[in-house]
């Protein structure tokens, strides 16, 4: 039995379709059978919510008067790129003011970066905004300082590089005699934590492991409000490992992602502060996966014994790019609050939120129901296993008389 995109959609709008979560998904498959869940079922809601540093605001402010082209410019004291015109800016969620101490006194703080403009944009905070300018026949203003709001300005999207990781992996110390400070938090010597960051069996691109819904066009839940996958993410990489079905044992799947943030909600966007690594932001993300078939269903049923995530050394292997994993842990595991390592319990947390997952999961859910949210087909899938798209290091090439101690001081 197969379901077309327009016959779901035609029962979401007469208020029919059956729409249930990745997690209630898994008990209706062990007890029915994929045949008979794939009959009864029409769509699944997944639904993640963590930091992912690869994210941004495009903001369009409006023209001064007299006119002007921003060359520098900040939020709340937080550097935006203003490289592309006028008074177009881009704001990444990692950015920090340029008079942050950063790690000078390590470990920094990092109190306040580009997520946290970005969440208080959304929460309808005004901001300070400055720019600077060298002035031309045409845009002949120099500088300016004002504050903004998120509804007087042009437009404010969300646009983010590379979100929702498909895996990820489970950071550890296992060489430094003390406490290593990075994205993944703070590591303590001798493997004594060990921290990871996804929703396992929620996670969306894990309940669709070979990106047969999920691709350019698909919308989805962004923040709170709408928005859509635009392609796929920086460092997707569908070539990893993967186990018999199909789940990726690491990394792999990313996908770019895009959102009018004037209909998101900061409860869902917060930005965060990584203590000794830098500024990020934590977003929440839920994607619907349409019930097309048998496959699909007994995708969506995968559950966190199923799903293996990497440990990887960050004191060593992950800075040098080197080394392999220690050793692949299921979600089931690391949610117990514990794991074993080389012989040695280590303790385990995690830097995505599960109820929030839960939470728009379920928020996906009720849209749906309520015929307020339509199912996309994507206009192409993501890049598969076999694709040739695949994630390489920079290929470094010697330089006789390097620019950097000219353009870079910190």
């Amino acid at each position: 039995m197969t379901k077309t995109y327009e016959e779901i959609n035609q029962k979401i709008r007469k208020g029919k379709a059956v729409v249930v979560t990745a997690e209630e998904i898994i008990d209706i498959v062990k007890e029915k059978g994929a045949k008979r869940a794939a009959q009864e079922v029409d769509v699944v809601t997944t639904g993640t919510f963590g930091p992912m540093c690869s994210s941004g605001a495009l903001l369009n402010t409006g023209h001064t008067k007299p006119k002007m082209n921003f060359k520098k410019a900040w939020l709340n004291g937080v550097g935006a790129y203003c490289g592309i015109a006028a008074v177009d800016l881009y704001l990444g969620a990692t950015a920090i003011p340029d008079d942050d101490p950063a790690n000078k006194v390590h470990p920094g703080r990092f109190s306040y970066g580009g997520g946290h403009v970005i969440e208080d944009l959304v929460a309808g905070k005004d901001i300070l905004f400055e720019a600077t300018s060298y002035g031309t026949d045409c845009y002949p203003r120099r500088e300016i300082s004002t504050w903004i709001n998120i509804k007087d300005l042009n437009s404010a999207t969300l646009l983010n590089p590379r979100n929702a990781y498909q895996n990820y992996n489970v950071a550890i110390n296992a060489n430094s005699k003390k406490p290593i400070y990075t994205y993944m938090g703070i590591l303590r010597p001798n493997m004594n934590n060990a921290n990871y960051c996804s929703a396992g069996q929620l996670s969306p691109l894990l309940n669709d492991p070979h990106y047969r819904t999920i691709g350019i066009g698909t919308r989805i839940f962004l923040g709170g409000g709408v928005g859509y996958v635009v392609y796929y993410g920086t460092q997707h990489d569908p070539e990893v490992k993967r186990t018999d079905n199909g789940v990726p044992t690491g990394g792999a799947g990313t996908i770019a992602l895009m959102g009018d943030m004037k209909t998101m909600n900061p409860a869902f966007l917060r930005g965060a502060s990584m203590t000794g690594y830098g500024a990020s932001i934590a977003v929440g993300i839920g994607i619907p996966i349409p019930i097309l078939d048998e496959e699909i269903v007994q995708a969506t049923a995968i559950s966190d014994a199923d799903i293996l995530a990497p440990v990887v050394d960050y004191s060593e292997d992950y800075p040098e790019f080197k080394g392999k994993p220690l050793a692949q842990i299921s979600y089931a595991q690391l949610r117990s609050g514990k794991i074993s390592v080389k012989g040695k319990e280590i303790r385990t947390a995690a830097l995505s939120s599960l109820p929030k997952a839960r939470e728009i999961a379920q928020k996906l859910k009720k849209w749906i129901q309520q015929g307020k949210f339509l199912i996309t087909r994507p206009v192409e899938t993501l890049p598969d296993v076999g694709s040739g798209v695949t994630m390489n290091p920079l290929k470094e090439r010697r330089v006789k008389k390097p620019a950097l101690k000219r353009h870079f001081r910190l």
